[in-house]
């Protein structure tokens, strides 16, 4: 991988994390495009580490807020990112295989569209939101256990998670954010843990890909949150639908029909 490929799947990381797009189904299908071949598993999640960094940036004093009794928010956090670890360690080989490789990508960049289609209809026809509840929590925790597989919008998962149940926009919004930071940075320590068990594996990643690829990640995520709590307050999610359908059909076409 040269230094401009990182830049570039550093920029599309930061982008798709908070957009309703999917960052890990554009990583793989980027990767493809580029003929970039081999295990990127590590780099993908550093490049996650980039976009929390991001959150931390913009929410840091929402964060903060989060350490000051009752600590309901955190709980909350805990409760929701408990169905991604089950589902991470029930089909971690099934989800290694698909970010392998993005022959049946298509089919989940369709799912992720319909998803953010109803959303938009839940989300409009939401007028008196209610409060955020373990029920919330329970229904973003749940589709962020969906999200593992790429393709699936993790950031739209959940916000439609919180839209079915009722709950304020903003609210919903920034939580789906918070909860990004323990799965990725979970995720992120268990990639440092097989690289300290077998070395060789990011043995051919140079540092200064990684440096440019996680610069890029933070810096594209900053400006994706910014614009993802402007559409977040307008329900206006058809836009990012039409063009996940637009991507899978084309991702459809180019390995299923060769074009």
């Amino acid at each position: 991988m040269s230094f401009w490929q990182a830049l570039v799947l550093g920029l599309i990381q930061g982008l798709a994390e908070f957009l309703p797009v999917s960052s890990s189904g554009h990583l793989v299908l980027v990767r493809e495009i580029m003929g970039i071949s081999g295990d990127y598993l590590l780099f993908d999640m550093l490049l996650h580490v980039g976009t929390v960094m991001a959150v931390i940036i913009v929410f840091f004093k929402d964060l903060l807020a989060l350490f000051k009794p009752p600590f309901k928010t955190i709980g909350f956090i805990l409760l929701a990112s408990i169905p991604a670890v089950i589902v991470g360690l029930l089909f971690n080989s099934q989800i290694e295989s698909f970010f392998a490789g993005a022959k049946y990508i298509c089919f989940f960049f369709l799912f992720t569209a319909v998803l953010m289609f109803v959303t938009e209809i839940i989300g409009k026809r939401t007028k008196e939101p209610k409060p955020f509840t373990i029920k919330t929590a329970l229904f973003m925790g749940v589709m962020q256990g969906i999200a593992v597989f790429p393709g699936i919008s993790r950031s739209g998962s959940t916000i439609f998670g919180g839209t079915v149940a009722g709950t304020n926009r903003e609210e919903v919004a920034k939580f789906s954010f918070f909860m990004s930071i323990p799965v990725i940075l979970g995720g992120a320590l268990l990639q440092v843990i097989d690289l300290i068990k077998d070395p060789a594996a990011g043995a051919a990643m140079p540092w200064y890909c990684i440096v440019g690829g996680m610069a890029a990640s933070f810096l594209s995520g900053l400006f994706a949150i910014k614009l993802m709590m402007r559409v977040i307050k307008k329900a206006d999610y058809k836009w990012f639908s039409l063009y996940l359908l637009v991507v899978s059909v084309l991702s459809f076409v180019f390995f299923f029909l060769g074009v």
